[in-house]
């Protein structure tokens, strides 16, 4: 398992689930769904597959001590500080090249920190059919959700052929990446059985990755020549981030690289899967009452139905009367409450908020 890698990306600025998340402490660390903070979920998952000082995690500058804190088995020096956000691409790249140095023959998987997955088990073997795969061919691997409703708020991915079987587990070739779709098309592609969730996981060697932004994307893969080449010089990588980071281009890896390469194979989900997007998604992670709420903390209702309520001041009760589809998070500094249907636009809300001079100390 030497050869073998995980990078977690770890960026976000704790809008959509605000005022729980925040700038400070976004989501991913926090414990949204579950006990234990997401990304240490997403850690404890790995276990037995990768061994620990292989995990790197790349998330904002600010954000360094929090995962030492809350992550004290990784290595510091794989806890990677992005001194501004860049999107996907920059990530994808800057991971291809700590890796590489650690090991030039690596394979290496991308991982979210922040993705809801229950079935621990068969996660692992998925993971080590797509890292089995990506050993065997030059491919770039990702791992596709089979939908089980016509979801407007991810990605999908296209299979096409049946390619070879690793590790028990069928592989395809991949026809093409969809953007979020319409309601109607998210139906057709449910209906049609040939469209995947796109996770935002994907698995490939060290070699095919870099083949890939040499080929397509080589203007940011020259900057991160240019931070490799400091590194030989003994420069920290604090350093070097801080004075190029800000001139790389900001692009998603989708963009830049996934939707244009043509060596790129699926395999199939067998666990469950959630992105939890915005607040409305953790009613399908907790137990509801006999009215529909889904309440987590100090509750109480009255003839209220289909509510969401998060609360975790243990010393503050909410109370709901004659109310239904709403969405109330309390925490010590500031309240949220809104319909369920508007649950996506809480970031809207964020940045009206950002955008206040006397109120930004609340995001």
């Amino acid at each position: 398992m030497d050869n073998r890698f995980v990078v977690i990306m770890a960026g976000g600025n704790g809008e959509r689930f605000w005022p729980e998340s925040r700038k400070a402490l976004p989501k991913q660390f926090l414990p949204i769904v579950g006990d234990a903070p997401m990304l240490t979920q997403t850690i404890n998952r790995l276990k037995g597959m990768v061994d620990p000082k292989n995990i790197f995690v790349i998330a904002g500058e600010p954000h360094r001590s929090v995962i030492m804190d809350i992550c004290p088995d990784l290595d510091p020096a794989k806890i990677i500080g992005e001194p501004v956000g860049r999107d996907t691409a920059p990530a994808v790249a800057l991971a291809t090249t700590l890796v590489s140095r650690e090991n030039p023959n690596a394979i290496f998987a991308m991982l979210p920190a922040d993705a809801v997955i229950h079935d621990a088990k068969n996660f692992c073997s998925v993971l080590e059919s797509a890292f089995i795969l990506a050993e065997a061919q030059s491919v770039l691997v990702t791992i596709g959700i089979k939908p089980t409703f016509p979801a407007t708020g991810y990605g999908y991915i296209q299979k096409s052929n049946a390619e070879g079987i690793y590790a028990g587990l069928q592989s395809y070739s991949v026809s093409r990446f969809v953007e979020k779709p319409s309601l109607e098309k998210a139906k057709e592609y449910l209906a049609s059985g040939d469209y995947y969730w796109n996770a935002g996981m994907f698995i490939w060697s060290v070699n095919s990755i870099r083949a890939e932004f040499e080929k397509n994307c080589s203007s940011l893969w020259k900057s991160l020549i240019s931070v490799n080449e400091a590194l030989d010089n003994g420069e920290s990588l604090s350093d070097i981030l801080a004075r190029e980071y800000p001139t790389i281009e900001k692009i998603s890896v989708d963009y830049a690289i996934i939707e244009k390469a043509d060596n790129v194979a699926m395999i199939e989900s067998t666990f469950d899967w959630d992105d939890v997007g915005e607040w409305s998604a953790i009613e399908r992670h907790n137990k509801l009452d006999a009215e529909g709420n889904c309440f987590q903390g100090q509750i109480s209702g009255l003839e209220a139905q289909s509510n969401i309520v998060y609360n975790r001041e243990k010393s503050h009760l909410v109370t709901l009367l004659g109310v239904e589809d709403l969405i109330v998070v309390h925490t010590k500094d500031a309240t949220l409450i809104c319909k369920k249907e508007k649950s996506q636009e809480v970031k809207n809300l964020v940045k009206k908020i950002s955008a206040s001079d006397n109120l930004t100390d609340f995001v």
